[in-house]
């Protein structure tokens, strides 16, 4: 095999999967690894990925990289579907019910299935609380549902409201699950989102609720991203769309984090 055409399938396996190993890379394509890290000092030239320490990873997986939510709620929809029906699952069907809903496109799907929400009895209640301004706008629709939505500043990428004003809210709150998305699980950094005062305000709902669940497709695992706001140990549930890696599922199990398979 040419090197450009080596150099192709390499560009096309970081887009897939988003990080690649020298020791990978070396035996799929039955080369050194010293050949392989040239491969990689090149493609990094020319833009299509960057080094680390054993491998490379794609672009969008720089620590700070965060798309915006208009772009997010164009990705992996299919993927985004099957977590938040998942989700609705775990919702119970009881007298009074409060949820928490963290801002983001995956929870963003789960409001579109709460939505149409009814109860199940006559006088069920469901408290919905969110830092989003599209999910408070989704479910101000539904006179079936109870909804309170955080104040602060709104952070126009994400269109989450964030602050101090809200984390000091959160911390008189005490919700029965928190629904939450993240832009890195990993193993050993824990949860992670490239922006520090939305992290701060994720943390504060980690620490509010009596329940916390990660709605997170496959492309958030293995991921790292700028700031830690929770360890696994914090989290009950994690809700996604593949078997994560063995170091990952080693550390959720030690952790005790319960993975759903949507």
């Amino acid at each position: 095999m040419f090197a450009e055409e080596r150099h192709r399938h390499i560009a096309d396996l970081v887009g897939v999967q988003g990080r690649v190993g020298v020791n990978e890379l070396a035996e799929l394509f039955s080369i050194t690894q010293e050949t392989v890290r040239r491969d990689l000092a090149t493609l990094e030239e020319d833009h299509i990925l960057r080094r680390v320490h054993g491998g490379a990873v794609a672009l969008d997986r720089l620590s700070r990289s965060e798309p915006s939510l208009s772009v997010r709620q164009t990705q992996r929809l299919d993927e985004k579907q099957r977590i938040a029906m998942a989700a609705m699952a775990l919702i119970p069907a009881a007298q009074t019910v409060s949820i928490l809903l963290d801002s983001g496109s995956t929870t963003g799907a789960l409001a579109e299935q709460l939505a149409g929400w009814t109860p199940a009895s006559p006088g069920d209640e469901l408290l919905a609380i969110t830092n989003s301004l599209p999910i408070a706008s989704s479910l101000s629709n539904n006179t079936n549902l109870l909804l309170d939505i955080l104040g602060g500043r709104v952070r126009g990428l994400t269109s989450a409201v964030v602050g101090a004003r809200a984390t000091e809210q959160l911390s008189g709150l005490r919700p029965d699950i928190a629904f939450i998305g993240a832009n890195g699980i990993h193993s050993e950094f824990g949860l992670s989102t490239p922006d520090p005062v939305e992290a701060a305000t994720k943390t504060a709902m980690v620490r509010a609720a009596r329940q916390v669940v990660i709605l997170a497709d496959a492309s958030k695992l293995g991921a790292e991203t700028l700031v830690r706001f929770a360890t696994l140990e914090d989290v009950d549930t994690l809700i996604t769309t593949t078997e994560p890696s063995p170091d990952l599922a080693a550390a959720l199990a030690a952790a005790g984090v319960e993975v759903v398979l949507a």
